[in-house]
């Protein structure tokens, strides 16, 4: 009986694994919704990809701590015509409900002498909510 109810907890356990997803799978997901407000210029949309008390760490700049501050810097980013034209995913690490991801990236910013390419990289932490992975902390750079 004992290894009867043992082989019944196994399955459920593997179902809801299935059911749930990897974390990779998610985050490349979430990624996409990233690029795609990005590209739309919706810094609200943004926002709402960010845990409530999520913090940004731009290049050279303050920390952003909090959706309504982390709407507000995004859509200071989207209004100069920055464009996201690559966001690729190298790799994820995740233990429990902390995700970490390493990827690169290249935008495109409008300069004086038509657009100029922006590489750089960067590291995210994800948090998950409920069945839901959450932008926590978010830092990047350029080359």
């Amino acid at each position: 009986m004992k290894r009867l109810i043992a082989c019944f907890a196994l399955a459920a356990l593997l179902i809801s694994a299935a059911i749930a997803g990897s974390p990779r799978s998610h985050i490349d997901e979430l990624s996409g919704q990233f690029v795609a407000a990005f590209n739309a210029g919706d810094g609200a949309a943004l926002a709402g990809l960010y845990s409530e008390n999520a913090a940004l760490f731009p290049p050279g700049g303050d920390r952003v701590s909090g959706r309504a501050a982390i709407q507000a810097f995004w859509q200071g980013v989207l209004d100069s015509g920055i464009k996201l034209d690559e966001l690729n995913t190298v790799e994820v690490d995740a233990r429990g409900d902390l995700a970490s991801e390493v990827g690169s990236l290249v935008l495109s910013a409008p300069g004086d002498d038509g657009t100029v390419k922006i590489v750089g990289q960067y590291i995210v932490v994800w948090k998950r909510s409920g069945h839901t992975w959450q932008l926590h902390r978010d830092i990047w750079n350029t080359k």
